[in-house]
Protein backbone atom coordinates (compact mmCIF):
# COMPACT_ATOMS: atom_id res chain seq x y z
CA UNK A 1 0.00 0.00 0.00
CA UNK A 2 1.05 3.38 0.07
CA UNK A 3 1.92 6.01 -2.69
CA UNK A 4 4.64 5.34 -5.38
CA UNK A 5 7.58 7.67 -5.64
CA UNK A 6 6.53 9.11 -9.40
CA UNK A 7 3.07 9.82 -7.83
CA UNK A 8 4.29 11.50 -4.88
CA UNK A 9 6.54 13.94 -6.25
CA UNK A 10 3.54 14.65 -8.24
CA UNK A 11 0.87 14.92 -5.95
CA UNK A 12 3.58 17.16 -4.27
CA UNK A 13 4.00 19.57 -6.88
CA UNK A 14 0.36 19.90 -7.50
CA UNK A 15 -0.17 21.23 -3.89
CA UNK A 16 3.22 22.94 -3.30
CA UNK A 17 1.64 26.44 -3.12
CA UNK A 18 -0.76 25.84 -1.12
CA UNK A 19 1.45 24.11 1.45
CA UNK A 20 4.11 26.82 1.16
CA UNK A 21 1.35 29.47 2.38
CA UNK A 22 0.26 27.29 5.08
CA UNK A 23 3.83 26.92 6.25
CA UNK A 24 4.61 30.67 5.73
CA UNK A 25 0.37 31.99 7.97
CA UNK A 26 2.77 29.86 10.55
CA UNK A 27 6.36 30.60 10.44
CA UNK A 28 5.64 33.99 9.49
CA UNK A 29 9.37 34.19 7.34
CA UNK A 30 10.17 33.13 4.18
CA UNK A 31 13.46 31.08 4.82
CA UNK A 32 11.73 29.03 8.20
CA UNK A 33 8.42 28.43 6.09
CA UNK A 34 10.79 26.75 3.42
CA UNK A 35 12.81 25.47 5.63
CA UNK A 36 9.88 24.00 7.43
CA UNK A 37 8.36 22.98 3.84
CA UNK A 38 11.11 21.09 2.68
CA UNK A 39 11.50 19.06 6.04
CA UNK A 40 7.77 18.12 5.48
CA UNK A 41 7.93 16.56 2.28
CA UNK A 42 11.03 14.74 3.34
CA UNK A 43 9.29 13.37 6.21
CA UNK A 44 6.40 12.76 3.90
CA UNK A 45 8.33 10.86 1.20
CA UNK A 46 9.99 8.55 3.83
CA UNK A 47 6.57 7.69 5.50
CA UNK A 48 4.92 8.12 2.06
CA UNK A 49 4.36 3.41 2.55
CA UNK A 50 2.15 4.84 5.33
CA UNK A 51 -0.72 6.49 3.30
CA UNK A 52 -3.52 4.23 2.87
CA UNK A 53 -5.64 6.33 0.77
CA UNK A 54 -4.09 8.10 -1.76
CA UNK A 55 -7.05 10.09 -2.14
CA UNK A 56 -5.90 11.99 1.31
CA UNK A 57 -2.66 12.81 0.39
CA UNK A 58 -3.14 16.51 0.14
CA UNK A 59 -4.68 16.25 3.98
CA UNK A 60 -1.75 13.94 4.86
CA UNK A 61 1.29 15.96 3.37
CA UNK A 62 -0.44 19.54 5.18
CA UNK A 63 -0.58 17.94 8.60
CA UNK A 64 3.05 16.72 8.32
CA UNK A 65 3.54 20.84 7.33
CA UNK A 66 1.57 21.99 10.29
CA UNK A 67 3.43 19.25 12.79
CA UNK A 68 6.81 20.28 11.16
CA UNK A 69 5.84 23.96 11.62
CA UNK A 70 4.80 23.67 15.14
CA UNK A 71 7.94 21.85 16.31
CA UNK A 72 10.22 24.36 14.62
CA UNK A 73 7.85 27.16 16.40
CA UNK A 74 8.36 24.73 19.86
CA UNK A 75 12.11 24.56 18.85
CA UNK A 76 13.24 28.17 18.54
CA UNK A 77 10.96 29.41 21.34
CA UNK A 78 11.14 32.63 20.36
CA UNK A 79 9.08 35.37 18.60
CA UNK A 80 9.43 34.87 14.66
CA UNK A 81 10.39 38.60 13.29
CA UNK A 82 7.30 39.07 10.37
CA UNK A 83 9.35 39.65 7.21
CA UNK A 84 8.15 40.80 3.81
CA UNK A 85 5.21 38.72 2.48
CA UNK A 86 5.79 37.02 -0.31
CA UNK A 87 3.70 37.47 -3.70
CA UNK A 88 2.41 33.74 -3.08
CA UNK A 89 0.99 34.42 0.13
CA UNK A 90 -2.83 35.54 -0.03
CA UNK A 91 -3.60 39.53 0.02
CA UNK A 92 -5.13 39.93 3.23
CA UNK A 93 -2.21 38.94 4.77
CA UNK A 94 -0.31 41.58 3.27
CA UNK A 95 -1.72 44.39 5.56
CA UNK A 96 0.00 44.89 9.10
CA UNK A 97 -3.19 45.41 10.93
CA UNK A 98 -4.28 41.16 9.56
CA UNK A 99 -0.60 39.87 11.06
CA UNK A 100 -1.27 41.65 14.25
CA UNK A 101 -4.65 40.36 15.16
CA UNK A 102 -3.97 36.99 13.87
CA UNK A 103 -0.62 37.25 16.38
CA UNK A 104 -3.30 37.95 18.93
CA UNK A 105 -5.06 34.84 18.59
CA UNK A 106 -4.30 31.43 20.23
CA UNK A 107 -2.58 28.93 18.07
CA UNK A 108 -6.14 26.74 18.01
CA UNK A 109 -7.97 29.74 16.69
CA UNK A 110 -5.07 30.98 14.49
CA UNK A 111 -4.39 27.61 12.92
CA UNK A 112 -8.29 27.27 11.55
CA UNK A 113 -7.69 30.82 10.16
CA UNK A 114 -4.26 29.77 8.16
CA UNK A 115 -5.57 26.62 7.18
CA UNK A 116 -9.36 27.78 5.88
CA UNK A 117 -8.54 31.49 4.62
CA UNK A 118 -4.71 30.80 3.65
CA UNK A 119 -4.52 27.51 2.38
CA UNK A 120 -7.86 27.41 0.88
CA UNK A 121 -8.95 24.41 2.84
CA UNK A 122 -12.88 23.44 3.46
CA UNK A 123 -14.17 22.64 6.93
CA UNK A 124 -13.94 19.03 6.38
CA UNK A 125 -10.51 19.35 5.46
CA UNK A 126 -9.32 22.08 7.98
CA UNK A 127 -10.88 19.27 10.75
CA UNK A 128 -9.04 16.44 8.88
CA UNK A 129 -5.87 18.15 9.27
CA UNK A 130 -6.33 19.35 12.94
CA UNK A 131 -8.09 16.38 13.95
CA UNK A 132 -10.74 17.54 15.49
CA UNK A 133 -14.35 17.37 14.87
CA UNK A 134 -16.00 19.42 11.96
CA UNK A 135 -18.34 21.33 14.16
CA UNK A 136 -15.45 22.14 16.57
CA UNK A 137 -13.92 23.94 13.35
CA UNK A 138 -16.61 26.02 12.47
CA UNK A 139 -17.01 26.85 15.83
CA UNK A 140 -13.50 27.83 16.62
CA UNK A 141 -13.72 30.12 12.92
CA UNK A 142 -16.56 31.75 14.06
CA UNK A 143 -14.94 32.51 17.63
CA UNK A 144 -11.82 33.47 15.74
CA UNK A 145 -13.41 35.86 13.16
CA UNK A 146 -15.77 37.53 15.72
CA UNK A 147 -11.89 38.32 16.91
CA UNK A 148 -10.59 39.34 14.55
CA UNK A 149 -13.41 41.82 13.77
CA UNK A 150 -12.97 42.90 17.37
CA UNK A 151 -9.33 43.55 17.09
CA UNK A 152 -9.47 45.25 13.72
CA UNK A 153 -12.21 47.56 14.62
CA UNK A 154 -10.27 49.38 17.51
Amino acid sequence: MGISKRNYVTQMEKYKKCLYRVAYSYMNDKTLALDALDEAIYKGYINRGKLKNEECFKTWLTRIVVNECLQLLRKNKREVLIDEIPEEATEAFDTLPIRDALGKLSQELASIIYLRFFGGYTLAETAAILKVPQGTVATRERKALALLKLELEE
